[in-house]
């Protein structure tokens, strides 16, 4: 995607449109499903953005910090109630530190998409690895890629369609590199406007094997937030790695 900067991706703009339009509906199942793993300690989440998933966490009960690498996103979430007992650490997840361990370190809907090199990757679990305590766990949750069977490697969607709205989804997917060069392409009263976004995709398998390249291990795959089996036809998987 020629001209693309990563900061485009989660700037004020998207961030004030995040919540309004990325909210999944599936927030208080996520953090049940998070909140059983933390067993009673401290969790870290990864890109924790707008706090979408720690607020939620937090009102069950575990005390969560973040590491977010968006000045923005981070803006919109100390706007929440809340937000005030959130630690976050502003940064590269892939690097960043906050200085102690966790019972949980959990990145979900598909962020570690946007780290675009496969080493990145290796070093994000990596990172996890760091802030685990001995008997902690490391929680990913990502799409399962198709954009490979897509026909020339590439897919328009209508996302929305309203009277006087109208959100394009366009794709096009590099199957040597892995990456995926994607639009929102929102067409309304107002005029045109373009949220692009660059991510990696990456299969379960390879996913494991940077676990293990990280000192983790596989302990249990999930199709969704509570306990759906992880089979060929599912759409996501929910991860679960401790140490090795």
């Amino acid at each position: 995607m020629q001209g693309y900067d990563p900061r485009m991706a989660f700037d004020d703009e998207v961030s004030r449109r995040y919540d309004a339009e990325d909210l999944r509906g599936d927030e208080e199942e996520t953090a049940a499903f998070l909140a059983k793993l933390a067993q009673g300690g401290d969790a870290l989440e990864f890109a924790i953005g707008t706090g979408r998933i720690a607020l939620p966490l937090m009102q069950a009960g575990v005390r969560v910090d973040g590491i977010e690498l968006s000045p923005d996103m981070l803006a919109r979430l100390r706007e929440k109630p809340g937000s005030d007992r959130v630690k976050v650490v502003e940064g590269d997840m892939t690097r960043v530190s906050t200085g102690r361990t966790y019972q949980l370190v959990y990145l979900v809907y598909n962020t570690i998409g946007n780290v675009i090199t496969q080493d990145g990757q290796v070093e994000c679990f990596a990172n996890a690895a760091r802030h685990l305590a001995e008997d902690g766990v490391f929680v990913l949750e990502v799409r399962v890629p198709v954009a490979h069977d897509w026909p020339g490697h590439q897919m328009v969607e209508a996302e929305k369609v309203e009277v006087s709205h109208v959100v394009l989804d366009v794709c096009r997917y590099d199957p040597l590199t892995q990456i995926l060069d994607e639009t929102h392409v929102h067409l309304g009263k107002d005029g045109v406007l373009f949220t692009p976004v660059r991510l990696r995709l990456a299969a379960p398998p390879e996913f494991d094997l940077m676990a293990r390249i990280a000192g983790l291990r596989l302990r249990e795959r999930w199709g969704g937030w509570n306990g759906e089996p992880f089979t060929a036809d599912s759409w996501r998987h929910v991860s679960v790695y401790e140490r090795a």
